[in-house]
Order: structure tokens, then sequence, then C-alpha cells
């Protein structure tokens, strides 16, 4: 098994891409789908331009016509064309804004939703190695960041540049000699927006992966807010986070002085050319050369232009922040599972549902070794506890059952096929888990039980419920079954929980149980309860049992013994106990009560 996924490219950094992979990716995979709204707000775009280089042309005949000849029918054309204008530009305007916000909020959505179907098929090992909060930043801040490239920068160059062109179009109409003077400003400009717009990628790399640790470190003291006050480590956790947001405070600003240079640079360039402008020209209508209306249609003009290659520079800098933001979200993309079908698995044929390990060795990393050759065999229909020390491997055997991990080593079968030639939806179909963390969704209980059967109809999920010990005290909740449950079921009580969980496996009906530690957090009347519950889903089926509370296990068919990732017993409870191994002891550790009275009273 490789790596559990810290030095994976979804991690952290990932492989670097070039400017033209990052736009060639994003336009084949989520631009190409919405070009038509593209190539209509990209019309609105030239209409609006159309129109700025129109009302700096009909500056000339406002001075020349209205002003200087005093045309009476120049003074009624003229007004009447600038309010066609205007109108025309307002109405393209407003639909290309509504047309780029539909746009990028479109592109926002299709991110998201293909990260998270794209990391819902990622290895259990990759969400061991990646925070939460980081991937959750990934899917907010650089969704965000990535839309705002795609809907504001790249559009609006493309925006900009039309305009720049249409206006460029006027100056060299007007006067090529003076437009000459006017442009050759331009080439300068290029090579500091250039490197202004490298400095900035890397800045908005840095600045949203910190931005991510510190979404993580929320994520994390939120979510253990019970232990943080128990330990009294309020003080602690705030110094963390204000660490953490002055460390993202730090990048941010990096972001903000490279965003911040572009404007100046160009508002001195844009002075620099409009200086040699009024200078040059001034002196041509002194000499009669051109009039003062065509002068000031042409000063008009030029203003314009720079207006949007002003722009250009700033939406360089956008364009590399979202750019950065795209790296990171493709690096996720580009993860690919470890474990996956084969070409040729085939559908698992379940007959009684008989598990067997020959010789399967596993290892987190080199570093973690984690079983040696464990072998033993559960015969359909049988129950097989297995018991030992903490950090024996119980779990990890368990993992490997529905493939959550794949062996290093040996092999895992069901019914004789073994787990890694079969599909892994036909697997997963085949088993249900019951584990000690008992995980609900934020939804209703009805939905929760039905998790596995979403088309579950009423009576059978109310059948399971009442297999499982819920019924009862789910037609007392204030809806019933249309009770929100609350975050991880934090509205219930644990063993209310845990029978939900087990009525969940029960409406599964799926021929192989595992149940990971599944009464070691409860009270002693939950832990009856749902231990009855057990016991009527176990029937007939398949059960592999993980269990810390061995009073739990003494009747099942067959327990094994695993001590530092070895089977080191295996039999009955009355043939382990009569051994005095391993299994005897821990079981008269937990059946003897603690001598020291402070202890025992804590």
């Amino acid at each position: 098994m490789k790596d559990s996924g810290a030095s994976r490219p979804g991690s952290a950094g990932g492989r670097s891409f070039s400017t033209k992979e990052l736009l060639l990716r994003l336009y084949r995979g989520f631009v190409r789908p919405h070009l038509q709204t593209l190539i209509i707000a990209a019309g609105c775009m030239g209409l609006v331009a159309a129109t700025t280089a129109a009302n700096a042309l009909i500056i000339e005949r406002v001075l020349d016509d209205v002003f200087v000849n005093r045309d009476q029918f120049a003074l009624l054309i003229v007004p009447a064309a600038i309010l066609v204008i205007a109108l025309v530009k307002a109405v393209a305007t407003y639909f290309q804004s509504y047309l780029m916000s539909v746009f990028g909020q479109r592109i926002i959505a299709d991110i998201q939703n293909r990260l998270f179907a794209h990391l819902m098929r990622a290895d259990l090992s990759f969400f061991h190695g990646n925070a939460t909060g980081g991937l959750i930043s990934r899917f907010l801040t650089d969704t965000n960041l990535l839309s705002e490239a795609l809907s504001k920068a790249i559009t609006g160059i493309a925006k900009d540049l039309v305009m720049a062109a249409a206006l460029a179009g006027v100056l060299f109409f007007q006067d090529w000699r003076l437009a000459i003077v006017a442009c050759v400003i331009f080439p300068i400009a290029i090579l500091p927006v250039r490197k202004l717009g490298r400095r900035m990628r890397k800045a908005s790399t840095q600045n949203q992966e910190r931005a991510g640790a510190f979404s993580a470190l929320l994520a994390e003291a939120f979510q253990g807010a019970r232990h943080v006050k128990a330990y009294g480590m309020e003080a602690y956790e705030s110094d963390r986070a204000r660490a953490a947001n002055e460390a993202r405070l730090t990048a941010l600003f990096k972001v903000v002085r490279t965003r911040a240079a572009s404007t100046p640079l160009m508002e001195f360039l844009s002075g620099v050319a409009i200086a040699a402008v009024v200078l040059y020209a001034g002196n041509r209508v002194f000499a009669g050369e051109i009039s003062t209306g065509a002068f000031f249609s042409f000063l008009t003009a030029l203003l314009l232009a720079y207006q949007p290659v002003k722009s250009l520079a700033g939406l360089n800098t956008a364009l590399q922040e979202g750019l950065a933001a795209a790296a990171r979200v493709f690096t996720l993309l580009d993860t690919e599972p470890d474990i996956r079908d084969r070409a040729d698995a085939k559908a698992l044929v379940v007959g009684g549902g008989g598990i067997r390990f020959d010789q399967v060795v596993y290892a987190y990393n080199a570093l973690a070794p984690a079983l040696h050759g464990v072998s033993f065999e559960v015969p359909a229909g049988k129950t097989l506890a297995i018991v030992g020390p903490s950090g024996a491997g119980k779990s990890t055997i368990l993992n490997l059952i529905p493939r959550f991990f794949d062996v290093n080593g040996g092999r895992v079968s069901i019914d004789g096929q073994d787990v890694r030639a079969v599909t892994q939806v036909s697997l997963r179909r085949a088993v249900a888990l019951v584990s000690q963390e008992s995980t609900l969704f934020n939804d209703t209980v009805r939905a929760n039980i039905a998790y596995g059967r979403p088309g579950a109809s009423e009576a059978e999920i109310v059948a399971a419920a009442t297999s499982a010990a819920a019924h009862d005290f789910i037609v007392e909740l204030p809806q019933g079954y249309d009770t929100m449950v609350g975050e991880a079921g934090v509205k219930l009580s644990g063993g209310q929980r845990q029978r939900i969980a087990i009525a969940r496996a029960m409406l599964k009906n799926a021929p192989v149980l595992l149940l990971d530690e599944a009464t070691s957090s409860l009270d002693t009347q939950s832990e009856r309860q749902v231990q009855d519950a057990l016991q009527r889903l176990s029937r007939g089926r398949t059960t592999v049992v993980v269990a810390h509370r061995l009073s739990t296990v003494v009747d099942a068919d067959r327990i094994v013994v695993i001590d530092g990732g070895l089977v080191v017993d295996t039999g009955t409870h009355a043939e382990l106990m009569a051994r005095g191994g391993l299994y005897a002891k821990l079981y008269a550790l937990q059946a003897t009560p603690d001598p020291d009275p402070a202890r025992a009273s804590a």
C-alpha cells in the first residue's frame, strides 16, 4: 500500500502547470459546455466597445459642427445620436454583465460538482492524509477564485482587448502619426506586467495554502470544542488560530501588494503617453494641420483607450490568481485512487458469504507495518470475533474486507472470490458496517435509516427501526421519522445514534456484517439494548466483530486473538479460557474489579 496521502499530489503543492495547459483544461472542461452563453456575452462586449468608440468619434462633430460651424441640423442630429448610442450601450452592458455572472456561477457549480464526485471516489487513505478544512477551502475559496479568473479576468481581458482595439481604430482613423506616438508606450509595459503576473501566481498559491490550513484549524477546533473546554485550552487554541491567521494575512498582503502595483505602473505610463500626445498634437493644432474637434476626438479616444489598457494589467494579476487556484483544483482532480477495479473485474456472486484471509500482509507505510501473514476463515452465516490489545491490527483486518485498503501480500476472499478481482460496487453492496462512530448525516431519521437503500418503502424503514429497537424512541421525537438529527446526529444520544445505524444495516440486508467496536462507547443500559439489536441483525449473516469488551463476544462461533499484527490464538471462548493465553489474561483484566478504590471510583 502506498503512503496514506501526505505525499500524494493532492495533498499540498502538487505538480506545476503551465499557463497554456491550465487555460486549455479550463476551456475544454468547463468553458466549452457554456460556450453559447459566452458567445452572446462576447457579442454584447462588441456592442459596448463599438458604442464607446462611437462616443469618441462624435466628439469631433460636437466641437466642429455644433460649436465651431454652428450647424442647426447637427444640433438636432448629434444629441439624438448620443441618446441612441447611450441606449445601445446600456442594454449591451446589462446583458453582458448578467450573462457573465450566470456563466461564472455555472462554472463554480460545475467545478464543485466534479470535484465532489471525484473525491467521493478517492481512497480512504486520501482523507486520512488531507485535512477536512483544507479540502473545504478548495471547494469554496479556490473555486471562487477560479470563477473570477474565468468570468471576470479572462472575459474581462477579452472585453478590454476589443475595447482597446476599437478605440485604437479611432486613433489611427483620426491621425496615424498621433496614434503611433500614443501606442509606443505599450511595449514598455509588457515586461513589468508579466513579472507582476508571475509574482501573483506564486503569492496566490501560498495564500490559498495558508487559508486552507487556517480553515482546517477552525474545523478541528469546532469539532473538538468539548475537549477544548474540558482541558481548559481555550487560550491555547485562540493563540493557534491567531498564529495561523497571521500567517494567512502575511501571504495575503503579498497578494494585495502585487495586485496594487499594477495600477500605478499603468497610470504612470499612460500619463507619459498622454503628455507626449498633447505636446505633439498641440503644436499641430497651432500649425493648422488638424482641427480642434479632431484633436479633442483623438484625445477622448486616447483617454478611453487607456482605461481598458490599465484594466488589462490588473486583470492579468487576477487571472494569475485564478490560475493558481486552478492548479490546486486540477491537482485534486488528477489524484487517482490506488484502489480501482481491474479491467476484468466481475460482480461478486454471494452464496453464504464465507470470508477467508490467506497469509495477509499489510502496512500503512514503510514505517507502520500492521499485519504479518494473518490467516483465518469465517464460515458462511457464522460469527467471528477479533480481539486483542489496542494497536494489534483488529480494525485493519475489518477495513480489508470491503477493500478500503488493498493487501500488500496474501489474499482476502468472500465465497472464494478475491475481493481485488470483483467490482467495488458489488463488493460493498454485499457488506454492511456498524462502527463505533455511528456516523449520521444532518438529515431526517428516515433518510439516515434508508441511506443504504434510498428507495426503501416506509414499511421497510419502520420494520428495520423496530428490529433495531429504535422505533419507540423515534416516534417520540418532535417530528418522528421526519426529525432532523443534526450534524453527526448531535441531537440524539449515543445509544439512539447507534440503534439508527443498526437499523440502516438491517434495511440494507447485506449478507456480510462488520461490527467495529459497535458498543464500546455506550453506557450499560444502552449497550444492552444495542447488543440485543446486533444479535437480531447478525442472525443468518456472516459476521465479523471487532470488540474491546470481551464480554460481548463470548457467544461468538469463533474468536481470533491478534497481537502485534499476528494471529496468536484462535478458538471458542471456552477453548481460549482453558488455554490460559492472551485472551484469558485480557478477559480476566476486564472481569476483575480494580483493587485501587481511587481508580475504581474514577
